[in-house]
């Protein structure tokens, strides 16, 4: 399997940067905290293409969207979660090919899931991201998938929220919604939305080593950079190796997913997801060591890339559950040899 990255997707990728660094800048994220994404923002990344990537993921029959793929989209993920992107843009991206309106940025959509199959209203309370900013939610069961618009929700309480930059949404339940899709469709957005918040914690990974390295270069003690220090070089190693590893890993998930052929796609996302997240939260805290005691500060960064992972860390699966299935696998693996 060839898993270097075209000129198309290295144009992609560099153009979704370069929007993330005009849009989503790292010096002002105080300003960000708790506030849903502005409506020209927003109206911008619709218009990017960003929600629009898995459209060709809609119903076999259908007519083709002009989404460019799975591949892309993890692309485009790793960016964002390299800038801490705000707003409801993974659920959103999931949701395109079901709901009108998320491609174009009119409609928002934030989502849950929900282990096993519930029939009628399910009872919470059920935390949901960006629930207040939401207009549509959608429901992922394991037999299907519901839409139901956020005026048919019973009203939240605000939650107080791990990461200022997902606020959260807190619902005593959630009505019957449509169904738009059954088991298959269900399992297919599981497994992109595992996918996806790998590839966003590979850039949150990416950034917290950007942070610190940064400061390791620009930080003097003794009169020279403490990046010269060997302790220091040697978490930057680590830092990443760890970061290499999981984007391998994200871009496999992604390139098995769509190819079946190359190997177990529930294992590849697994693989991605533990790895990810791993990096992620493991960055994250190097990344507050690195900066000692500024480092423990609300004011500087880490603690937003630390918070970010732990978020996406529990999102579609923590890394415990997908260590259970890999292992798992393996297991049967050995017994049917």
């Amino acid at each position: 399997m060839q898993f270097r990255l075209d000129d198309d997707q290295l144009a992609m990728r560099d153009a979704v940067r370069a929007f993330c660094a005009d849009h989503f800048a790292l010096d002002d994220l105080a300003a960000r905290e708790g506030k849903p994404t502005d409506a020209a923002l927003w109206s911008a990344l619709a218009e990017l293409g960003v929600l629009g990537l898995l459209l060709d993921d809609a119903a076999p029959g259908s007519e083709a969207g002009s989404g460019l793929g799975l591949i892309e989209a993890a692309i485009a993920f790793e960016q964002l979660g390299a800038h801490l992107a705000g707003g409801p843009v993974l659920w959103s991206t999931l949701a395109a090919p079901f709901v009108d309106g998320a491609t174009e940025g009119t409609v928002r959509v934030a989502g849950v899931t929900i282990d096993g199959s519930v029939a009628g209203s399910t009872t919470g309370p059920l935390v949901v991201e960006h629930g207040d900013e939401c207009d549509v939610l959608l429901v992922a069961y394991d037999d299907r998938l519901e839409i139901c618009p956020r005026a048919e929700v019973a009203a939240s309480v605000t939650g107080a929220p791990l990461d200022p930059l997902t606020p959260v949404a807190v619902l005593p339940d959630v009505p019957a919604g449509r169904v738009v899709g059954g088991a298959p469709k269900a399992g297919r957005l599981r497994l992109h939305g595992e996918i996806l918040s790998a590839a966003a914690l590979v850039g949150v990974a990416q950034g917290a080593l950007d942070v610190a390295r940064d400061y390791a270069l620009e930080r003097e003690q003794f009169g020279v950079a403490i990046g010269s220090f060997q302790a220091i070089k040697h978490m930057l190693a680590d830092m990443y190796v760890r970061v290499e590893l999981a984007r391998a890993a994200a871009y496999a998930a992604a390139a098995v997913a769509t190819d079946p052929r190359a190997g177990d796609p529930q294992r590849a996302a697994s693989a991605a997801k533990l790895l990810a997240g791993e990096a992620g939260i493991a960055n994250g805290r190097a990344a507050v060591q690195v900066l000692g005691g500024m480092g423990f500060t609300w004011d500087m960064l880490p603690h937003y890339f630390l918070k970010r992972a732990w978020v996406l860390e529990n999102q579609f699966g923590t890394a415990s559950s997908h260590a259970a299935r890999l292992g798992t696998a393996v297991g049967s693996e050995v017994a049917a040899s």
